[in-house]
């Protein structure tokens, strides 16, 4: 459910004078879209093509190219080093790592080049906007989801985030303020926890077969961060034959999340509306490229890692449960329709027919 925490301001503030800026963005404009990895389809699928859908609306004589560094911090900052050459007025950067991108906006920052952080802060003085929802708050909901559908005494698994992501680090804050209690009284066991390096699945899997083979199949919950750990993790339990008898939370509710949840395999997944993500970030980036003022879009700061204020925009967020979960996120992700949903084994579904 929607909190009063997460309800965000875009739906008043974020198409005050688009036309305007579409107007006055020259031909030559250029925008750079650095993308962190492919391993997650949601950078490519729906972020970056959420972000295109929105510059082509508001700004179509401005140009965007996109990039992505496959998850090699080195290959994003000479990604960002060509968007400057090429004649970028303004990065939005995705950062693998939120220490190391600070490179990126601070050279940005000597050329008199803007840098929007999306999904993820950048932790450098020259941050301009950062868009995002509460994702310590959705990192609480996922713990609370496996605490609903589990019993005092049971063992639990936690895959967590990427060590390099700042986002993780967030997310599993919110996962302890609902498990630490509960792991204290003894109500619930940590049975097994691990970063995952990348968000890669493939770590996951490692990571998931190495607690059941530790635990010997004694899991009753896994907390996963994302819907990468937590595909990984079904897979895992797959060969196990557990895959639907355990709650398995994660994040960003792809369509391979759907279809998980409509067999019954992942039983939650924290969405975000990604295209209202894009349409801060898009908004905030023509402004930036006319080297407008855009206080009006963003009216609240949060500090970053260093100490620096950055305008920021909230965005909303939901916690999606089984397939009425699926529905609403068909119902309000403009990158998702039913039809993608319901391929393979999916389209069998009641959901489906």
């Amino acid at each position: 459910m929607f909190s009063n925490l997460k309800k965000g301001l875009l739906a008043t503030t974020m198409m005050v004078s688009a036309s305007v800026a579409a107007q006055t963005a020259m031909a030559e404009d250029m925008v750079a879209l650095l993308l962190p990895e492919n391993v997650n389809p949601r950078w490519e699928q729906q972020d970056a093509a959420a972000f295109l859908r929105t510059m082509a609306a508001i700004a179509p004589d401005v140009r965007v190219e996109v990039f992505n560094a496959n998850n090699d911090t080195s290959v994003q900052q000479r990604q960002a080093e060509q968007a400057l050459t090429q004649g970028a007025k303004v990065l939005v950067v995705i950062p693998i790592d939120g220490e190391s991108s600070a490179i990126i906006a601070d050279t940005a920052a000597e050329e008199g080049i803007p840098t929007i952080a999306y999904d993820r802060m950048i932790n450098s003085k020259n941050t301009s906007f950062w868009v995002q929802a509460d994702l310590e708050g959705m990192g609480y909901d996922q713990a609370m989801h496996v605490i609903n559908n589990t019993a005092d005494g049971d063992t639990l698994v936690m895959l967590k985030g990427s060590p390099t992501d700042p986002n993780a680090a967030v997310i599993h804050n919110g996962q302890l303020r609902a498990l630490t209690p509960l792991y204290e009284s003894g109500a619930r066991v940590m049975g097994y926890e691990n970063w995952t390096e990348g968000w890669d699945p493939a770590i996951a899997r490692r990571s998931m077969d190495q607690a059941l083979t530790l635990l010997n199949n004694g899991v009753q919950g896994v907390v996963s961060s994302n819907d990468g750990n937590a595909g990984a993790a079904i897979a895992a339990m797959e060969e196990q034959g557990m895959a639907g008898t355990v709650p398995v939370s994660g994040l960003d509710c792809t369509i391979q999340a759907q279809q998980l949840m409509l067999l019954g395999k992942q039983t939650q997944c924290g969405w975000r509306p990604l295209e209202d993500m894009a349409a801060a970030a898009a908004q905030v980036a023509v402004r930036l490229t006319n080297g407008e003022d855009f206080s009006d879009l963003a009216p609240q700061t949060v500090e970053n890692g260093v100490g620096a204020s950055v305008a920021y925009v909230p965005v909303g967020s939901y916690s999606a449960v089984g397939v009425d979960g699926v529905a609403y996120v068909i119902a309000n992700d403009a990158s998702i329709t039913k039809e993608m949903v319901c391929q393979g084994e999916a389209a069998e579904t009641t959901f489906c027919k």
